[in-house]
């Protein structure tokens, strides 16, 4: 289950709402984005330092 799916159960059991708390979740969804972009970046980052030998040496003999 998504983290967002959470937020939305949530968001559904929740009574009226005032302005402030309108800007907290407004706060929160943004930051659960930026925390799943930032995961997705992660898996991304360490699926490529898969081989980390590989372009360690440099060949400066000609």
């Amino acid at each position: 289950m998504q983290v967002n799916a959470l937020a939305d159960i949530a968001l559904a059991q929740m009574p009226a709402m005032s302005p402030a708390n309108d800007v907290s979740i407004a706060m929160l969804s943004k930051q659960l984005d930026v925390s799943q972009q930032m995961g997705e970046d992660m898996i991304k980052a360490m699926e490529q330092s898969v081989n980390p030998g590989v372009g360690g040496n440099i060949d400066v003999y000609a």
